[in-house]
């Protein structure tokens, strides 16, 4: 048989050969590195035996494939050495991922400390250095084996395969675990690893099924790039905006007050304000838009019309029991129904539309305790949101429109480099969660697909993703540990104006359905306050600031001009603050930096006497001294034009 190894050189064996062998044949210093092979692009075993022609890869653990491997080989470690130290404790899976591997047990929450005793164990099992057998069993067989272990879980997964599928099993020592693989020839291939946290997690993603606990860790192929990605967690923890936006007094939490339901403080709500009233205007001065308010909740009526009671009932806050209360009534999980009665109230012309109605929303969205974390997904939050009345003719301008809108809120936050775009579309297998025929699906699926296309704008499609009457664009990022999320949505819907019975009319004087826009210019913000906060480590650009200048007196004597200065900034609309307690100056420096303010003024006898203010700033640092007013009229041009400096000295960044 002939293997094309990745250099394109080819080996000729006239027996049957595993993937450890043709390794030791190529370099037995390849063969002590390799993790895996990748046979015709599939990943196996070292131990798979070849009886054919095809191309190998020998996978080391520089390979991400095969750093996969390692990774998974230590989720098993750490499952064989939870069972040594916690032996009630019940397996359930444990992938690797990209960032390394995790493993779920049902078991009590574990500590630091066991995360430290967990360590110590897996240490030893590594040094021991069993070899990993895989076996096979019969289904029968693989359910009486796990059942006679007290493994539920893993007889449950077992049942779940399909009938014929292979039931394969790894063996390390005296620990045994259902896996597909591949894996490790032996846990001594384990160079370098650590337990970086845990968590609660549901078994199969299911609020309903149990709560089970969740360790995470990581592998490396050396000590050095472990270290290097320890740090990294490190620093980016410091940018976590959970962790962050507590610190600098941006939000907080109240148990009392409930889960999802963060508050805001001053800073922040002066943040929240500062970008609403910039939306706000954007949408209404420049784009057309027209301001709507509307009630936070409405009789379950109006959802049962738009469809919501069927498919996201269970996603709302209700109020009242349908069984006994004359009317139920439920907080809106969105804006559309109500936007659309404002539509409906007077009789519209072809010559009206388009008609775009803009409203800052709160909204209301049962979220599920797991999946709540700091201002990115809360039970209540506020919206940019907005529904575009249009003709069909009119519809993929404006969706280009709104395309166009959502990518300069992006470019002016500065933060256009760090999205994705998704087409989500419906699944046609799911056809309960869905309204709609399939070739309406079929036909605005493709609209949106030409005008991405047709934008330049890189996207990927993500199938059942539609919401359950349009299918979108979602525009999405990533937080400082890798999770996505949505932040602004554009959907494309042919299909509620009919629910609803809207219509305008069109030049022969005949009733015909509009089409809906459904969009978001910058998306829920707190999710994106929560995203400026990771984005800028909390060093705002300015005029996003809750403080954008504070006045620093070095001494007593010179309050009353800190005090002048201060009043003439306020009254140039600078968000401004002084320092008047009786510390150093240096001390007062350090205190500002903290707070991250971009501008310190620091006036002394030579600055009254002059007229003047040494000028400190996070971008060059000591600036020095400045004629206030052009201090003033520098800092409001960089407000008024939303201007993001850069960084430039060392000891600020």
């Amino acid at each position: 048989m002939k293997i094309t190894l990745k250099d394109g050189s080819v080996k000729e064996y006239a027996e049957n050969k595993s993937v450890i062998d043709i390794a030791f044949d190529i370099s037995e210093g390849l063969a002590r590195m390799a993790c895996a092979g990748e046979v015709d692009g599939e990943v196996v075993d070292l131990r798979t035996v070849i009886d054919r022609d095809c191309s190998l890869n020998v996978l080391t653990a520089r390979d991400e494939a095969g750093l996969r491997v390692v990774r998974h080989t230590c989720s098993h470690v750490l499952a064989e050495a939870v069972k040594n130290l916690f032996p009630e404790a019940k397996l359930t899976i444990g992938p690797a991922i990209d960032t390394g591997y995790y493993y779920d047990f049902d078991a009590a929450p574990f500590s630091r400390e066991d995360l430290d005793k967990i360590e110590k164990e897996m240490k030893k099992i590594i040094k021991k250095g069993a070899k990993l057998e895989r076996f096979t069993l019969p289904r029968e067989e693989a359910v009486r084996f796990m059942e006679e272990k007290g493994e539920s879980y893993k007889v449950e997964l077992i049942q779940e395969l399909p009938e014929g599928e292979e039931i394969s099993f790894y063996r390390q020592g005296e620990f045994v675990d259902l896996c597909a693989g591949p894996h490790l020839m032996s846990t001594k291939g384990i160079k370098a690893f650590k337990l970086t946290s845990s968590s609660g997690a549901y078994w199969r993603g299911d609020s309903d099924r149990a709560m089970l606990q969740r360790i995470y860790g990581s592998a490396f192929a050396t000590k050095e790039e472990l270290e290097a990605y320890l740090q990294h967690l490190e620093d980016i923890k410091k940018r976590d905006h959970n962790k962050l936006g507590r610190e600098m007094e941006l939000f907080t939490t109240v148990d009392v007050i409930g889960q999802g339901l963060p508050l805001l403080m001053p800073k922040g709500a002066k943040m929240i304000q500062t970008l609403q009233r910039w939306i706000e205007d954007e949408e209404d001065n420049n784009w057309g838009y027209i301001r709507t308010k509307t009630p936070l909740m409405a009789k379950s009526d109006l959802y049962k019309i738009s469809g919501h009671w069927d498919h996201y009932k269970e996603g709302m806050f209700v109020l009242g029991d349908e069984e006994k209360d004359k009317e139920v009534f439920a907080l809106r999980p969105m804006t559309c129904p109500f936007q659309y009665y404002v539509y409906k109230a007077s009789q519209k012309s072809y010559r009206d539309l388009p008609l775009r109605y803009g409203e800052t929303s709160t909204l209301f969205r049962n979220e599920d305790s797991g999946e709540m974390h700091g201002l990115t997904r809360v039970r209540q939050f506020t919206i940019s949101e907005g529904h575009l009345i249009v003709r069909p003719d009119q519809m993929v301008e404006e969706f280009k429109g709104c395309m166009a809108l959502a990518k300069k809120c992006l470019t002016t936050l500065g933060v256009e480099e760090d999205v994705t775009y998704h087409l989500s579309k419906w699944d046609p297998d799911n056809r309960e969660k869905y309204i709609g025929a399939p070739e309406v699906w079929n036909e605005t699926e493709q609209h949106i697909r030409e005008i991405l296309t047709e934008l330049e704008i890189p996207f990927v499609e993500d199938v059942g993703e539609a919401a359950f009457y349009g299918p979108k664009v979602d525009i999405n990022t990533k937080n400082v540990y890798g999770k996505e999320d949505t932040m602004i949505t554009i959907q494309w819907d042919a299909l509620l104006a009919e629910q609803f019975d809207m219509y305008y009319i069109d030049q022969n004087g005949e009733k015909v359905r509009p089409y809906i826009i459904h969009r978001t210019s910058i998306g829920c913000y707190e999710r994106t306050l929560a995203w400026l906060i990771e984005k800028y480590a909390g060093m705002f650009p300015t005029w996003l600031c809750p403080e954008q200048v504070r006045v620093l007196p070095i001494s007593d004597k010179y309050l009353d001009y800190g005090k002048k200065v201060n009043e003439e900034l306020k009254a140039n609309g600078i968000l401004s603050d002084i320092d008047m307690r009786a510390e150093k100056i240096g001390y007062k420096i350090r205190e500002a930096r903290l707070a991250k303010v971009p501008y310190m003024l620091v006036v002394g006898e030579k600055e009254e006497s002059e007229g003047k203010v040494s000028v400190r700033s996070r971008f060059l640092g000591d600036e020095g001294q400045k004629e206030l007013k052009e201090f003033i009229d520098a800092v409001c041009k960089e407000i008024r034009t939303k201007e993001i400096r850069k960084i430039e000295v060392e000891e600020q960044k």
